[in-house]
């Protein structure tokens, strides 16, 4: 109704999920990457929880999209159901047969475990995913880890991942559950947006629906995360109802008043204020498109609890994106000055080796042998080395050690030429031949090799070797040089702005004119977009964390590893 009015192509802020309008927040970054390494990880439980609204189905129905073709999965939606019907719904789920007609608690586990077992024969991982977790009963949930019984003399057979209300939590912390409790290998809190993130949030949602100039004061802005608490469902519901009167009264601007109005008109006039806890959100079931998109991803790890004693390392978590090998150059490296600035951090010096008469070691061999140091704290310890930081492997939060030294993770899934543009160290999670997993750094690139960093030794092997133990799952560091980590994003009004001008001035060699300018306006996005094309970027015209990172090592800024080149 009112698209045409403010020149849009479609309503922006529809809670109908649609991929265009995916947006990653770093929090929502952070719990992709911790359901995207459930489904990597071999066995127990991954918990998910968050209020409602703030985009846990979203993220499910996103992550359903990356499951491997080597993998079965079972999403339960409806869990109000009883021990019997739970685990016939896996089995029919899992295309396995139902047992006779009484369907017993025993013929359906010793159907499923038949399946598990032969799907672990072919190769093939078995994932269950229960999506409103905080409605299983008791003894549901007692079944649920006893599937978790069902395993090899090596691993488990059953991965399930449990996404649930905050309610989960409590549930869980009973203690005639402690027994569940202690298997749970991986938690995340999705919390709602920051006020950063939903400003952010609102100019990507108009900029993808055609905006081409801004439709939300700053001060509306502010107000539609005060009323909405940042969670992405509210934002949507409340936004769309004001710029519906927005239209109604001929204005060409939504303002505070209109958004308190819309809130009015939304929840009531007692609710028109949001409490903190977020209870009434309960009222509304809609499935909203929350936010997931260009990329700062950080993993899994930046949240995980410490490993178990004996437990097998972490696997890399394998995300959305784009991935390609090229590793930071450390300190020491015998690398090409041309390429690689000369102010690094101190690092440990690594060699690479030259060319091999007889052909490059297979890769196969190479994880054998260093077996004990492809695991994920000997990795974040080496990528921390190339960055002159010492990694401390007591510690359950390694992205979150990164940040306390003015880093952050960045984890995505891409190609060898994608890793390469950003030119930067990267962890790269590769599986041998027997299915398992190891972590390596990926130190340095030249035409035909890569060079990886295990332990104290780096190895040259040929990318196409690396290829077929590598499925483009990586992570690496980067310094943000913007007033925190965020896009930016056209129609933005920001200083941050005027650092993306002066950046781009430098690298092209023109000014960006108006130079002072803190608006991202349609020259800017120009520039931006010939700069991504000629970097081989997505070209979008959003500024997000790969062209910013792109940017930074083109300007070469000191203290920042960069991929090693051999001479």
């Amino acid at each position: 109704m009112y698209t045409s009015f403010f020149g849009l192509n479609e309503k922006p802020f529809s809670i109908a999920p649609d991929p265009r309008y995916l947006f990653m927040s770093e929090r929502h970054t952070e719990a992709f990457a911790h359901l995207i390494y459930g489904i990597r990880e071999t066995g127990g439980f991954i918990q998910l929880t968050g209020e409602v609204g703030t985009g846990k189905t979203t993220l499910v129905r996103s992550l359903l999209l990356q499951i491997p073709n080597s993998a079965d999965v079972a999403v339960i939606l409806n869990p109000q159901i009883s021990r019997n019907e739970f685990l016939s719904a896996i089995c029919e789920e899992l295309g396995v047969p139902l047992p006779g007609s009484t369907h017993s608690i025993k013929d359906l586990t010793n159907a499923l475990n038949a399946r598990l077992l032969k799907n672990h024969s072919d190769g093939r991982r078995t994932i269950l995913i229960v999506d409103e977790a905080q409605n299983l009963r008791i003894d549901v949930l007692e079944q649920v880890r006893l599937l978790t019984n069902l395993e090899t003399t090596k691993q488990k057979l059953l991965q399930i991942i449990l996404i649930g209300q905050p309610e989960l939590r409590d549930m869980l912390s009973r203690n005639e559950l402690r027994q569940l409790a202690q298997r749970i290998t991986g938690r995340y809190h999705l919390e709602p947006l920051s006020r950063e993130e939903t400003e952010t949030y609102i100019d990507h949602r108009l900029k993808v629906a055609g905006a081409v100039g801004p439709i939300f004061t700053k001060s509306a802005k502010r107000e539609l995360y005060r009323l909405s608490q940042g969670v992405p469902r509210m934002i949507n519901v409340i936004a769309d109802r004001a710029m519906l009167g927005a239209f109604t009264e001929d204005s060409r601007e939504v303002t505070p008043k209109l958004l308190r109005q819309a809130a009015k008109e939304v929840f009531g006039a007692r609710r028109s204020t949001l409490s903190p806890s977020l209870r009434w959100l309960k009222n509304f079931g809609a499935v909203a498109l929350v936010v997931a998109g260009v990329a700062v991803a950080n993993w899994y790890l930046s949240s995980r609890p410490g490993p178990a004693a004996g437990s097998a390392a972490a696997p890399l978590p394998s995300q959305t994106a784009e991935l390609d090998p090229i590793a930071a150059q450390p300190a020491g490296v015998v690398a090409d000055p041309d390429l690689v600035p000369d102010a690094r951090p101190t690092s440990p010096e690594i060699a690479f080796p030259a060319p091999a008469a007889g052909g490059e070691p297979a890769l196969d061999v190479i994880l054998a042998e260093q077996v004990d140091a492809t695991d994920t704290d000997s990795a974040f310890a080496t990528l921390f080395g190339l960055w002159g930081l010492e990694y401390n492997r007591a510690t359950s939060r390694a992205c979150e050690q990164a940040r306390g030294d003015g880093l952050h993770c960045l984890f995505q899934r891409g190609s060898l030429a994608q890793v390469r543009s950003l030119d930067r160290p990267a962890i790269l999670s590769l599986r041998d031949g027997n299915g398992e997993q190891h972590q390596v750094v990926l130190a340095g690139l030249d035409d035909s090799r890569a060079f990886l960093s295990i332990g104290t030794d780096t190895y040259a092997v040929s990318q196409n070797q690396l290829g077929e133990y590598w499925f483009g799952d990586y992570l690496l560091l980067w310094r943000p040089q913007v007033g925190g980590v965020r896009q930016i994003t056209p129609g933005m009004r920001h200083q941050d702005v005027r650092w993306l001008r002066e950046s781009l001035a430098t690298i092209q060699g023109e000014p960006v004119a108006p130079m002072d300018s803190e608006l991202f306006d349609q020259e800017l996005e120009t520039r931006v977009r010939d700069y991504q094309r000629t970097r081989r970027l997505t070209v979008d015209g959003l500024v997000g964390y790969q062209t910013q990172i792109a940017i930074n090592s083109d300007l070469g800024l000191p203290g920042s590893p960069r991929l090693a080149r051999a001479n």
